[in-house]
């Protein structure tokens, strides 16, 4: 029995699916699995979707590629815009998969499907677990029903401790049989044979194999940025360290046809270029093919004509395509052959069955396959497992991060100090009657409160952080008040230096809100003023300078730097989100006090701890000291718990 059909039967026993076949043996993904006969069709999606525009360009080497998906395998269930353009699920996906590598068999060329990591921390199916499990164990059993080629590992594996980094080692990694790569990043665990604790890969460092067509050379590494906020028991070698090890030498020292690069790094604006050096100091012209991650956006970069570098989005709403002719290099009546610029295409597809139906020519009585089909119900009984679709209420509207500006009655910032924190914080507190002002980083927001049920997984959506609250009892008003324009109140020199600095100690954490935030304000200010140009100057202004015509729904509007060899990305013509910036912090409204001297709780998430010591010795000015030492808990609350507490008691009327 293979690999593959001993975890699908075990999954059918584990949500009572007695009905569930999984065939999909190791190695033999290209049969089809499509439903016939009596069949039903799937139900078509609740809001009309648009139909791409055009095929995707096959060659004779495809990548289909995942990145951040960060346990949105139930894809994007509200009806807001744009969130229906990501309404597909991981069993959608499956039958995609399926489909398109039947495809690439019909066609006779290769097609690889490989992922860049974070497959934690972002819903409720990887976050949600009861007690005594971990994080994303379960939902990450789901992800082994697919036939992916190449894997690697994100600082979302290592950052929730040590047990969680050693489930990606015992059991995710061995899944694989070594083609989840772990380049850089080590694990310490204790040797029995050796009696002593030995540092070893989670994963491998590097894979040498065939692809399953044309049996070309492969030759990857999976690399993780250089990421300071592992657990402790985990160690991430810098990128630069890396490329002078011994191992690394070896595994490029013989010229495959191709080097298939996979990490959890950002394609622009990071250390894929010191790889890619290394590699080329070695090898002039083979060609390599890079899939990054990790700051969210949809981005392509070409370091040279014989290479190109893909990122494809986040939270399972883009899935990425690559493709590239590599018999173009083996012309042997053409001496420049290998030196020439390779064709290179890539797409970035909406990840819905719409999309996904339009590129397999199938449609809704024909696309799903019996696999797909069972991991969307393995999906649901996960889901209610956890009690997922657990209600605390109805929002009225949506509350957005970045849509809407800061303060409005649109924006979630606005509803969290305004009405959930004043309204949470207060129940079953001691301190509740006595004046205060609450504080919290704009980044403990992670997604949008969209309008109607709002449910146990939405809660975890929207602020998954399991932060305490803590207070500053009895602080003076006079400097309780200065404390916000502190926070956020610098001069713009002061201020820029301070977000750099901030910034890069954040991003070396794992933080990348600036780097997504930026991109989206980007893309909203280019397509604005591409629509001033056009309505100045009329239609000749169209893509990439302005707005396509076809354009109906919000969605991303990508101009990365491959656009003028391989033309515009984004599979579906869309018009751009829009984008405010908000404050680096934000707080409750200031108690109408006029005696300086009164006493007033300062209370804070315990993330900016230290901001807030820092800014109230500031305005303390010598008067008064604070330390971390005189802070204390405020209530038993966490952070990830406020909106649930709040819609209970809200939006139930």
């Amino acid at each position: 029995m293979s690999k593959m059909l001993k975890l699908a039967l075990a999954l059918s026993s584990i949500f009572f699916l007695a009905d569930t076949a999984y065939t999909c043996p190791d190695g033999e993904h290209g049969h089809s699995h499509a439903h016939t006969g009596t069949r039903t069709k799937r139900a078509f999606p609740q809001v009309p979707l648009q139909t791409p525009t055009r095929p995707l360009v096959w060659q004779d080497f495809n990548v289909i590629h995942t990145t951040d998906t960060h346990g949105w395998l139930l894809g994007h269930q509200h009806l807001s815009e744009p969130e229906p353009n990501y309404s597909g699920d991981f069993g959608d996906f499956a039958s995609f998969v399926s489909h398109m590598k039947n495809i690439a068999e019909e066609k006779g060329v290769d097609l690889l499907l490989v992922d860049s990591g974070d497959v934690h921390d972002g819903t409720g199916l990887s976050d949600g677990f009861p007690p005594g499990q971990l994080d994303a164990h379960a939902s990450n059993q789901f992800i082994k029903l697919l036939p992916y080629d190449l894997l690697t590992i994100g600082n979302h594996e290592l950052s929730d401790g040590f047990p969680v980094a050693q489930d990606m080692l015992n059991d995710f990694a061995p899944f694989w049989n070594g083609r989840y790569l772990t380049s850089n990043v080590n694990i310490t665990i204790f040797n029995q044979t050796l009696g002593k604790n030995v540092s070893k890969p989670i994963g491998n460092r590097f894979v040498k194999f065939l692809s399953p067509i044309k049996k070309r050379r492969i030759t990857s590494l999976g690399v993780l940025f250089d990421f300071t906020g592992n657990a402790a028991g985990t160690t991430v070698q810098t990128v630069e360290d890396m490329v002078q090890e011994q191992w690394f030498a070896e595994a490029i020292a013989e010229e495959p046809d191709l080097f298939l690069l996979v990490g959890h790094m950002p394609v622009s604006r990071d250390k894929w270029p010191v790889v890619f050096d290394a590699i080329r100091a070695v090898h002039k012209t083979t060609p390599i093919l890079i899939f990054g991650g990790h700051s969210h956006i949809r981005d392509c970069l070409q370091m040279d004509g014989r290479s190109m570098s893909l990122e494809s989005g986040r939270y399972m709403e883009t899935i990425g395509w690559m493709s590239v002719n590599l018999d173009e290099g083996l012309n042997i009546f053409d001496p420049f052959a290998r030196t020439r610029n390779l064709t290179f295409s890539r797409r970035y597809l909406d990840q819905n069955r719409v999309t996904y139906q339009f590129h397999t020519q199938t449609n809704n009585f024909s696309f799903d396959t019996r696999d797909g089909e069972n991991i969307t119900k393995g999906l649901n009984k996960l889901a209610a497992s956890f009690d997922l679709s657990e209600f605390f209420g109805t929002a009225p509207q949506d509350f957005f991060l970045s849509r809407a500006p800061f303060p409005s009655n649109q924006s979630i910032l606005s509803l969290f100090v305004d009405e959930a924190a004043p309204v949470a914080l207060a129940i079953n507190n001691t301190r509740a009657n006595f004046s205060k002002v609450i504080f919290t980083n704009s980044g403990e927001m992670r997604y949008d409160i969209l309008a109607g049920a709002f449910t146990k997984n939405d809660q975890f959506v929207a602020l998954p952080f399991a932060d305490a609250f803590l207070v500053f009892p009895n602080v003076s008003f006079g400097i309780a008040k200065g404390v916000l324009d502190g926070l956020n109140g610098q001069s713009e020199d002061v201020k820029r230096a301070l977000f750099e600095d901030r910034e890069s100690k954040l991003y070396a954490k794992g933080s990348v809100d600036h780097i997504y935030n930026a991109w989206l304000r980007e893309m909203s200010m280019q397509y604005n003023a591409a629509l001033k140009r056009r309505a100045l100057f009329g239609p000749p202004f169209g893509p990439p300078f302005g707005p396509p015509p076809v354009a109906k729904s919000l969605g991303y509007v990508t101009n990365d730097s491959c656009i003028a060899s391989a033309g515009v990305g984004d599979d579906i013509p869309h018009v751009a989100i829009p984008f405010f910036d908000t404050p680096d912090f934000v707080g409750t409204t200031v108690p109408n006090i006029t005696d300086e001297s009164a006493p007033i709780d300062v209370v804070f998430i315990n993330f900016i701890e230290d901001s807030i010591i820092k800014v109230m010795n500031q305005l303390a000015n010598g008067t008064e000291s604070f330390t971390a030492n005189d802070s204390l808990p405020y209530t038993s609350l966490l952070a990830n718990q406020i909106f649930g507490i709040f819609a209970q008691v809200a939006w139930n009327s």
